[in-house]
This record gives structure tokens, sequence and C-alpha cells, in this order.
């Protein structure tokens, strides 16, 4: 391919991405067609003549992106600017763990074992934008948690885009893996800092081991010439916890593939999320989780709150395969529609061939509770702050998930900002 002349690889790689890219140009970007996609079109976004490679590269200083990290603590951050990796804004690390490139990874002998184990083994070899990324994969960011290691302090994977080309394609692919016994706290953001269009195609393989925590938190919050395709699979074997809390703010079209794969028993997956927005803003949420194994929990609870005229979408599967009794499968979606052009549509699904399991699941689509503003208002609270409070009321059963304080603050602001309204309690 002509994209392997631009990066150095191992030969090994070059099948994988050859069968990728054929497999894409097989059967090109999803449509409306399929049922997986019927809801959310990439037709207006494929207009634009994206750039694959930025003609040159662009530095940005701390003090100008400072706001988007969580910097009232001490964190590893992998930072790459217009795909790009920045080691000025990074603080990476080798010792005792693995928090730096793909790139490298990829490209060194040493971490060829690592690779040829885990390296595209979790993430789908059929779904075409996930086959798109694996066919011009070369960064992003590389984790490896050894066994009986507690991470110290959280990692936050930072995307810029500088808006200095005229339409961009970006494709990071990051890897994750924790071993046996280990924890680990990830942060993931991609920020526009203008609104030049961007499109995102991210995948990220996440491996949880035996007994492994996993807590991954998504922030999306780009300017509405932002687009992100963001594929996520997760590997978990027995006895682990793997969270992930997707926050969707801003941006113009979001899609969040999020798989979960379970290798042993009396595992745990959870998987939150909250979607706050307006315009022509455009969500669309799909998750899997695909019980293979007995005695294993799984928890969705996904909020959203959608004015003018934004979309929403949940489509949410919960798959239990014949061994997997005494499965306990939970998935909840509730939805407040606040002006008549917002749209939801919801589409939880079970499919269950266990005999002995407890799953359920729930859709909720309404609006505010008027008996409770007008409760509210008899006791001199504004309409505005009463409205306000009983839709963060609404959200903070997944805000009470968040295990860093100083993110939990973080989103809580970034909410009642959304929300146009200065809440009256400590942040």
């Amino acid at each position: 391919m002509a994209f392997e002349e631009q990066i150095d690889v191992h030969s090994e790689l070059h099948d994988l991405r050859t069968a990728a890219i054929k497999n894409f140009e097989n059967k090109g970007f999803p449509t409306k067609k399929e049922e997986s996609w019927k809801y959310t079109s990439l037709n207006a976004i494929l207009k634009n003549d994206f750039t694959v490679f930025p003609k040159s590269e662009t530095s940005i200083e701390f003090k100008d992106v400072k706001k988007y990290f969580i910097h009232e603590i001490d964190t590893y951050k992998i930072v790459f600017i217009d795909g790009v990796f920045s080691s000025n804004l990074s603080s990476t690390t080798h010792q005792g763990l693995d928090v730096c490139l793909m790139s490298s990874a990829l490209n060194k002998p040493k971490y060829k074992m690592v690779i040829d184990a885990y390296f595209n083994q979790i993430a789908s070899k059929d779904e075409s934008l996930t086959s798109l990324n694996t066919a011009f994969a070369n960064e992003g960011a590389y984790i490896n948690i050894p066994k009986k290691t507690v991470v110290q302090k959280p990692i936050e994977i930072m995307y810029f885009s500088t808006g200095n080309e005229a339409a961009l394609l970006v494709q990071p692919r990051n890897l994750v893996i924790v071993g046996e016994n280990s924890h680990v706290q990830i942060i993931e953001r991609h920020q526009s800092l203008n609104e030049n269009p961007v499109l995102t195609n991210s995948v990220t393989e996440i491996f949880a081991q035996k007994r492994a925590i996993v807590d991954f938190y998504k922030i999306q919050n780009d300017h509405l010439g932002a687009n992100l395709i963001d594929n996520t699979y997760v590997s978990q074997k027995q006895e682990s916890h793997v969270s992930v809390q997707t926050f969707s703010f801003g941006g113009n079209l979001t899609r969040n593939n999020l798989n979960f794969y379970h290798f042993g028993e009396r595992l745990t997956s959870t998987l939150n999320g909250i979607t706050i927005i307006g315009d022509k803003q455009h969500v669309d949420h799909y998750t899997l989780v695909h019980h293979a194994a007995p005695n294993c929990e799984s928890f969705q609870d996904y909020k959203g709150i959608f004015s003018d005229n934004s979309t929403g979408v949940f489509n949410g599967k919960v798959y239990v395969e014949k061994e997997a009794q005494k499965t306990n499968a939970f998935q909840k979606s509730n939805n407040i529609l606040l002006g008549e052009k917002a749209t939801i549509n919801a589409k939880p699904q079970l499919e269950i061939f266990a005999d002995d399991v407890k799953c359920s699941h729930g859709c909720t689509v309404g609006q505010l509770d008027e008996t409770a503003m007008f409760y509210m208002q008899q006791r001199g609270i504004p309409k505005k702050e009463a409205k306000a409070l009983l839709m963060y009321a609404f959200s903070n059963a997944v805000i009470e998930n968040i295990k860093i304080p100083e993110l939990k603050q973080r989103i809580t602001k970034i909410i009642a900002l959304k929300l146009g309204v200065k809440i009256g309690f400590d942040l």
C-alpha cells in the first residue's frame, strides 16, 4: 500500500492491513440501509475533502490547551496534534509500566510478542470503519500494565485537531493491556481547536486480565465541526471489573460503538453515559455485551437530554449464550426531550439462550416533571434554575460513578454550563 511508504511497519502487519483495506473496499462506509446504522447517516460528513496526512506539523503551547486537561492533578499524558505525537505536551513512562506510543510498539522488535498476542485480536475484522482504521493505524496510545500493579495516577489520552487543514481525517489506534490484579484509570478526549471539519475514526482495544480493574472515561465536548466515530472493544477475563463512562456534550456527529466480550466467570461490565446536546447535534450509542460465561454481570445506564433539533440514538444489545447461566444483565436508557423537534431513537435488545438468568431492559422518553417544577418554584427557585436542577438530578446517578474527584468536578461544571445555569452547591 502507498500508506506503508509513509511509515515504518513490521512486514507481519502487511497482510493484516491488506485484508483490512480489502474489507473496507468491499463494504464501504456504512449507510442507513444497515440495521445498526438505521438512524445515523454519514453522507453530509463525507462530502468534505478530508486530508489524511497533514502537510505540516503544528506545535501547541500547554497554556493554550491547559483547560482541556485534568490539570488539577498529576497524570501521565499521551498527547497528539493532528494525529502526530507531541513530546512537549506528553508525560510518558516505561518505569514499571508502559505508557507510550502505538507506533513504538508496532515498530520495535521488543514489543513484537505483545503486538502479536493482542493487536487486532478483539477488534472486529468485519466492521468496515474498524477495518479502515486497521489498514491505516500507526499512531495512538500504547498502555501495558504488568500484573499486580496499581497505577498511582490517571492516564490522559488527548487528541487535538488544530484546524490548519481545511478538513482532516485522523485514525488513532489505542491498545490497553491490564495485567492480573492490576488497576488503572484512563481519560480519553478528542478536541478540535477551531470549527474546521474533522473526522476522527478511532479504535481502542482493552484487555482486562484476571481480577483487573479498568475505569475508562470518554469526554466528548467538541466544536460543531467535529465528527467522532469511536470503536471500543473490551476483552474481560475472570473476576475483572471494567467500566466505560461516556460523556457526550459536543461535536456535530458522535457515534460510540462499545463492545464487551466475556472470557471468564464472575466478572462485571459497566457501561454508563450522559448525553446533553442541542442545535442539530447527533449522538448515537451502539452497545454490545456478549455474555459467554456463567455468573457474570453487566450494567448499562444511559441518560439523554435533547433540545432544539438534536437527535439521540441508543441501540443496546445484551447477548447471553447458552453456557452463560446465572447471568445478571441490566440495561436502561432514560431520555428527556426539551423541544418538539428533538428526537430520540431507542432500541434496547436482549438475546438470551440460557434459561437461568436475570436480565432486564427498559427505555423511557419524556419531559420534565411539571409537578416538581411547580413545587420548586413555589419555594422561590426561579424556573430556569429549577429546570437545571431537575436535569442535573436526572444525570446524577451516572455522575456518582466517576471515581476521580477532579474529573467529577469537571463533568459537573460542563453539565452546568450546558444547562445554562450556575448550580448553587460545591462543584
